[in-house]
This record gives C-alpha cells, structure tokens and sequence, in this order.
C-alpha cells in the first residue's frame, strides 16, 4: 500500500507544491524562502522517516504570515489524504522531547476531529532568520497544519528559555509522535466507532 500524497495550492498570495511520502526515509527537499521555516520542516520530514518535498513561493514583501500559513495547510491536507483510511495505524502517539534546555511534552490522536491544545508560552525574542520567521508563528504552523490533517494535538512547553530550541523541540517531537501513529501495527481500523 502506497501511503503518498501530491498536493499544489496557488492564491494570490502563495504558491505551494508538496509531496509525502508517510513510508519515506527522511529525505527532504525544503524551500519556502524562509530558512528558519524551512529547518523546523525538514526536522519534520527527517525525524518524522517521511520524504518530504516543498517548493513554496509567496509574498515575502508584504511579510511571512501567508507563506507559512498556507504551506503548513497544504502540507496538513497532504498529510491526511497519504494516511488514507487508517486501517491498521497506531493512532495515538505522545512523548517528552528535549532540545538543551528546552522540553517539549507532545501528544496526538489521528482523530479525524482537528483541535489543538497549544500551551507554549514562548520567551520574548527576535524574529529568527532573514526573512524573519516570527516565533509566534510557530503556533500558528502547527495549528494549521493539525486541522488541516485532521489531528487532535496538544503541545505543553515543560521547560526552556531559548525560542530556537523550544520551537525546534516542538517540530522534533511533533515528527516523532507523528511517525510512532501512522506506524501499520494492524489490519484493524482503531476506532470503536468504525470510522475516523
């Protein structure tokens, strides 16, 4: 079973093209015009085991809000149609992830039903990067892209006071806990309801 999904999304503001590969090994291809953007993706992509290839375009002048924006729903609803039915998948997923100082307890339910906890209250800081990546937009990435796929998530800041680390700790631990669910550990769909 090929667990992969292509996905393009053109506005006026963005233009995105993204594949995933959900039984990848990691390689990524990442390019959006934000580099501090495009590390926290390629950490999703190697630690999550998930060929990933993002080639994004956008209104950088204006500032980075939409580019972010949409490539984390674009890459959310790619997410959601490569995991397909669910059959077999784990589904849940949770765990404590360190970087330095910083700890980041991540936990996630491949639902169907998109919400997301966010209680990261992240340290006053410059944005990161040139262009400048906001850190408050950390939050918004990775609610966008869980509603777009369809994930219940929340997402707690234990310790740490370097917003590089605690952002980096969350797109790490968010890629961790999404390879431990999508992992086939059946032939049964997980769900007493008999649909997710």
């Amino acid at each position: 079973m090929s667990r992969i999904a292509t996905r393009e999304r053109s506005t006026k503001e963005t233009s995105i093209a993204l594949s995933i590969d959900l039984d990848g090994s990691g390689v990524t291809s990442v390019s959006t015009g934000i580099p501090f953007y495009d590390h926290m993706l390629d950490q999703l992509g190697r630690h999550g085991g998930f060929d990933l290839t993002i080639a994004a375009t956008g209104d950088l002048h204006i500032d980075t809000h939409h580019t972010v924006e949409d490539v984390a729903i674009t890459l959310g609803e790619a997410f959601r149609e490569a995991v397909g039915d669910k059959v077999g998948v784990r589904r849940f997923a949770s765990g404590l992830y360190p970087l330095d100082e910083a700890l980041v307890e991540v936990a996630l339910d491949l639902s169907g039903r998109p919400f997301v906890v966010w209680d990261v209250p992240l340290p006053e800081c410059l944005p990161l990067g040139n262009p400048a990546f906001d850190p408050q937009l950390a939050e918004h990435a990775v609610s966008s892209f869980a509603t777009a796929a369809g994930i219940t998530l929340h997402v707690s800041l234990r310790h740490g006071n370097n917003v590089h680390h605690i952002i980096e700790a969350t797109f790490k631990g968010l890629a961790r806990c999404l390879r431990d669910a999508v992992r086939i550990e059946g032939s049964a769909l997980p769900s007493t309801k008999g649909v997710l």
